[in-house]
């Protein structure tokens, strides 16, 4: 039986490649490189279209494979343990005034208690110095895939950290950079042949349209078409299984690398340790298919933050989930953030970005269909924007948004309905009287139930619910411990960016 799969990725090439051909119609000038480019191209199409055809009458022939249907994508399993996760994303740098692991790990109980499961380790490699932006550099300029930059640790201290961690019940990820390395990076001192060239030259990285990205200076684009890349970074990322027994990979620009590779790469981990794979990037559906569980909610964060400026509305939100329901594969879950390194540090602290209603849309975070991220200092109400190429460590104070979390943790790990994707409950809006500005939706798996309202909107408002009779119980509301009857004719009375998360248990 042809696998549904080749048939459909061949056509997703073929269109793909096409697009491309009218690209480059409009940005090549040069006649021979055109030619040069068309003539690829085109050729790629012309027998992929013959494939196509094979491929197409192969698959209208009888399967003599005794199932009675074809085999259908499905999202890749991911580790037990990641079902309920709460991400907290750590940067190395400026986590402490030490600005190494030692300073990680004395905070890792605090970290426990906060209620977080897994921590995210922000690039921990050695830094390029060819073209380094700032005195320290970009993490994400990477000089040695199989090193630890000198100014976080050894890697017996790195091992240390994920060990210590792994005795308090907490996961550590490695944030991972396999589309660019440094100017001046090992690989490409040793094997220039697994750069990609530009015009003959090595170049800054490509977008997804193969043009270069002029504000990535500092870093170097790889040639995945090279089978020698290919092999070098998949033992480069299991080298930091083996030796320090890390839990996965938050993979970084995921959709700049073959989309293949990683199918090629996925099995190769989990021959070593089944591994957590989180994509950020937001337009590939089929990563879901090839090695990762969770890609980020780009669209999620955008939208937010427009409804706390007053852009856009909360039905917006019943509209981008209509889109990333149809977009992705059935019970595919996102990461979604109020903050990361990028927001905080190019875009704005929390405050400046969602303002009074910041802690509105991280309850949604918590509570809508897919994996809440905490990037360090939001539990200590971080209004600073952590400088990205110089030391500039969090200024703690008193933690003050530490209990607010750790109810919303709490509530996570304790209530079915709220685990990720198809672990956890649909969600399902409940009807108001002003559904432009107040989201209302429920939850349910199993027996488990949360009720979620929030007032998304600067003014007050009278709400009228019309909650089904299965929701006409007794709940207790999450954040003061109180019972709530919810009744078929319930109203309430909500400040502005005002929130009541009920639950069953």
């Amino acid at each position: 039986m042809i696998d549904y799969l080749d048939f459909n990725d061949l056509q997703t090439r073929v269109v793909q490649n096409h697009f491309r051909l009218t690209i480059m119609d409009s940005k090549i000038s040069n006649p021979l490189q055109r030619f040069q480019a068309f003539s690829s191209l085109n050729i790629f199409i012309f027998f992929s279209l013959i494939a196509l055809t094979w491929l197409a009458a192969c698959q209208s022939q009888p399967s003599t494979n005794n199932s009675s249907t074809q085999r259908k994508p499905e999202v890749m399993t991911e580790p037990d343990w990641a079902k309920s996760a709460v991400l907290y994303e750590l940067n190395v740098r400026q986590f402490s005034p030490e600005g190494n692991f030692a300073g990680v790990r004395a905070q890792l109980p605090r970290l426990k208690e906060l209620g977080v499961d897994v921590i995210w380790l922000m690039p921990i490699h050695p830094i390029g110095v060819e073209n380094r932006k700032g005195s320290l550099g970009s993490p994400y300029s990477v000089r040695d895939y199989l090193a630890v930059n000198p100014d976080y640790g050894t890697t017996d201290d790195l091992k240390a950290l994920v060990s210590e961690a792994h005795q308090l019940g907490l996961k550590v990820i490695l944030d991972w950079v396999p589309n660019h390395t440094s100017w001046d990076s090992e690989w490409k001192h040793a094997h220039p042949e697994y750069f990609t060239r530009y015009n003959g030259n090595f170049t800054v990285p490509l977008n997804e349209h193969g043009e270069p990205i002029a504000d990535w200076s500092d870093v170097c684009d790889l040639d995945y078409a090279q089978p020698a890349t290919r092999r070098a970074m998949i033992q480069a990322m299991q080298h930091w299984i083996k030796t320090c027994d890390i839990d996965g990979f938050r993979v970084d620009m995921a959709g700049l690398v073959p989309n293949d590779f990683w199918a090629e790469c996925r099995p190769a981990l989990d021959s070593v340790k089944k591994v957590f794979m989180l994509s950020e990037w937001q337009d590939e559906p089929a990563h879901f298919t090839s090695a990762f569980q969770c890609n980020y909610g780009w669209k999620w964060k955008d939208i937010t933050k427009d409804i706390a400026a007053g852009k856009q509305n909360a039905q917006s939100l019943d509209t981008l989930i209509r889109f990333l329901d149809d977009f992705y594969p059935k019970d595919y879950y996102q990461l979604y953030f109020t903050q990361n390194h990028d927001e905080n540090s190019w875009n704005g602290s929390e405050k400046e970005l969602y303002g009074p209603a910041a802690d509105a849309f991280n309850v949604l975070m918590f509570t809508w269909q897919g994996m809440p991220m905490l990037y360090c200092g939001q539990e200590d109400n971080l209004n600073q924007r952590l400088d990205f190429f110089e030391k500039d460590p969090i200024k703690w104070g008193k933690f003050e948004k530490t209990t607010f979390y750790q109810n919303l943790c709490a509530l996570r790990h304790n209530n079915r309905a709220l685990h990720s994707g198809k672990n956890g409950g649909q969600l399902t809006k409940i009807s108001t009287n002003t559904d432009q500005a107040v989201y209302a939706f429920t939850r349910e798996k199993e027996g488990d139930r949360v009720i979620v309202i929030l007032n998304l909107s600067k003014i007050p408002q009278t709400v009228q619910l019309s909650p089904k009779e299965e929701m006409t119980v007794a709940f207790v509301n999450v954040f003061n411990n109180s019972t709530i009857q919810v009744t078929q004719d319930m109203a309430l009375q909500l400040k502005p960016w005002e929130y009541l998360v009920l639950t069953n248990k």
